[in-house]
């Protein structure tokens, strides 16, 4: 009978097993720094692109914020320019006005219907007191003036007949107060804080 040594042809095979494990094992590591390096760098071009965009951000951002000081500016020299304008506007009204409130009033006072004895203006409040033929013709005289610009509203504070015996006629005086366009009504004052707080027994 032939017997035959297998001890050598298995350490022989052992060997082999472990060569393979070990070229499998160095290959795994071979590719796992290979996809680390790829994503390193593919992770540094982002980083790159990304720092660039935020860059290019800034930049716009300093651009805009150039433009929207120099806007900022060009409307505060517009507010100013307005309120100079209004200024001006408000003194030429000022200026102009009286005449123009003289001129409606004498535009529309009825001819040889009625005659103004005097005329008081205090803070846009305009004071007229005179004579009438009649009713009528004072209520017209209040019509004209209240279609009168420069005029906003017009009131009856006393009318009395007054009677000429020397002349058998019947006349009416007559007392109006108007508010001018340079009247300005008085702001409502703020209500001050409730009553007292009751004090405790």
């Amino acid at each position: 009978m032939i017997r035959i040594n297998l001890l050598p042809f298995r350490e022989v095979r052992k060997k082999e097993n472990i060569r393979r494990q070990l070229s499998i094992f160095l290959l795994s590591v071979v590719l796992l720094i290979c996809a680390m390096i790829y994503f390193y760098i593919m992770l540094n071009n982002k980083v790159e692109a990304l720092e660039a965009q935020r860059e290019g951000i800034k930049k716009e951002l300093a651009k805009y914020r150039d433009t929207t000081k120099k806007l900022k500016e060009i409307k505060k020299k517009i507010n100013e320019m307005r309120t100079k304008l209004e200024v001006i506007r408000t003194l030429e009204r000022n200026k102009q006005g009286p005449v123009r409130l003289l001129d409606e009033i004498a535009m529309a006072v009825p001819k040889d219907k009625l005659w103004l004895n005097s005329l008081k203006e205090t803070k846009g409040i305009l004071v007229l007191e005179g004579t009438a033929m009649d009713n009528e013709t004072v209520a017209f005289f209040m019509t004209a003036l209240e279609r009168q610009p420069h005029i906003k509203s017009v009131d009856l504070k006393m009318a009395k007949l007054r009677r000429l015996k020397k002349y058998k006629l019947d006349l009416t005086d007559f007392k109006l107060e108007c508010k001018t366009y340079l009247y300005k009504e008085k702001k409502p004052k703020k209500a001050k804080g409730k009553g007292k707080k009751r004090r405790r027994r």
